[in-house]
């Protein structure tokens, strides 16, 4: 009988250890998975990763569900384990002849430290280890047992649970029950242009990744060539006419219009051209080699368009504002420019959208405000335009001349000066009513605005 039950004891002992190692090996695995992870297996996993899905959104609640395993655990280890280890030492230590009343405390300190050491080294060393180092098969062998086992003690875990939060909100701290382990695209570009400065990081690679980091921000409308600048070619044109637009202007792609862009029904590339006898070509109708153009709302994010556009043979889509007029057109190349950088080829104009001039800067009216501020020690204030053209127009509030300037006073987000920052505008290029390219000019103070004649 003795014998039967030592056995059950050192087999509970082993059980209970084992279940110690389940618990810690739940709690260090889902602590140490990212939440991007988890998403994603559980997309594509089995039923294994939905639990580890299960067990991560409720991550507070089921680490303190692996605290109390562990705590029962260990207790009913030390419970069980130290009595029948001391039993077994008895016989050892009589051999070696040691006074009766030693043999008994001399047992159970022995066993006490053969109990304990058995059981961190097995129970919770071993495990955190191996959760640490593989996380994600841990979770998927651990999460099951480790959710029904919370799930079993729910009323026990949400008092304890509750107390400690209640604890906590006393110390004015607010309980979270995910792990925050993602990082926000904003955090990520403060990330890389730090490690930039401090020369981690390669300073073109920087510019790249940030430039990737903040391309899902952009809007259709930000990303687009705006609608004043598209060549566009009507629906009775003929293939000739084509090719003497792609001669003109450089251009590879133009919206087939019916009377102007707001009715465009379709698009066709120069390289069309050669799907036509040249015999022919003065007398095809442009009509009939158009294909569709998907059309994108102007509030689109750069991520979406870039979908879009990659899904279509033609690589272009029209954006369309919120009255449903046509704001512009994107490509392709508008998207890969705003992550690489001016891609220019041989029909390109080769003058850069930003010059230092002798003065200060040169900069085209179609520039964003991000892109003056990254390109120019200019700051713009903040206000209801997109591009550095917008803002001379609201300062002015006319559609300005050449040689025209205006005041624009920079903007300081830590109100740091004690005097404001004062430029100067001046125009040197109209294309119609838009400006096309002005000149932007430190000044020392507040100056008069001069109109056209320099008066």
């Amino acid at each position: 009988m003795n014998l039967t039950m030592t056995l059950l004891s050192l087999l509970a002992f082993v059980l209970l250890t084992a279940g110690t190692a389940l618990f810690v090996a739940a709690e260090f695995a889902l602590t140490a998975l990212e939440r991007s992870i988890v998403e994603a297996n559980a997309r594509t996993g089995g039923r294994r990763d939905q639990f580890v899905l299960k067990a991560h959104r409720t991550l507070s609640f089921q680490l303190s569900g692996a605290q109390l395993g562990i705590s029962i655990t260990t207790l009913a280890t030390g419970y069980l384990a130290e009595p029948v280890v001391a039993r077994l030492l008895y016989a050892p230590l009589t051999a070696l002849r040691l006074p009766a009343d030693w043999v008994s405390p001399i047992a159970l300190v022995l066993a006490l430290l053969i109990a304990t050491s058995v059981s961190m080294i097995f129970g919770e060393l071993v495990p955190k280890n191996l959760a640490v180092a593989k996380p994600l098969p841990t979770a998927r062998f651990a999460a099951a047992p480790q959710w029904y086992f919370a799930k079993l003690f729910t009323p026990v875990i949400k008092a304890t649970n509750g107390t400690a939060n209640w604890i906590l909100r006393r110390m004015g701290i607010e309980p979270a029950e995910e792990l925050r382990s993602a990082r926000s695209p904003q955090e990520l570009v403060s990330l890389v242009r730090t490690s930039a400065r401090r020369g981690a990081l390669d300073a073109d690679t920087a510019v790249l990744v940030d430039r990737s980091l903040q391309f899902g921000d952009r809007s259709a409308e930000e990303l687009m060539t705006p609608r004043s600048k598209i060549e566009s070619l009507e629906l009775e044109d003929t293939v000739a006419d084509l090719l003497s637009a792609a001669i003109r202007t450089g251009y590879s792609r133009f919206p087939i219009v019916d009377g102007d862009l707001d009715q465009t029904v379709g698009m066709v590339h120069v390289k069309q051209v050669f799907e036509v006898p040249p015999q022919r070509r003065g007398s095809t109708p442009l009509s009939r080699l158009a294909v569709p153009v998907p059309t994108v709302p102007a509030s689109l994010d750069g991520d979406a368009v870039m979908t879009q556009i990659r899904g279509n043979g033609i690589q272009t889509a029209m954006v369309v504002d919120e009255y449903g007029g046509t704001a512009g057109m994107v490509t392709f190349e508008d998207l890969i420019e705003e992550i690489v950088g001016d891609v220019r080829d041989e029909h390109d104009d080769a003058t850069p959208d930003v010059v230092q001039s002798r003065a200060g800067w040169e900069v085209s009216g179609l520039l964003r405000i991000d892109e003056v501020d990254s390109e120019t020690p200019f700051r713009a204030p903040e206000g209801d335009y997109e591009t550095i053209g917008g803002l001379v127009l609201e300062k002015l509030g006319h559609i300005p001349e050449v040689g025209e300037t205006v005041e624009l006073t920079e903007f300081d987000p830590d109100q740091s000066g004690d005097e404001p920052v004062y430029w100067q505008a001046r125009i040197l290029k109209m294309d119609g009513r838009r400006i096309d390219l002005l000149e932007l000019v430190k000044t020392e103070g507040r100056n008069e605005v001069e109109g056209p004649d320099g008066r």
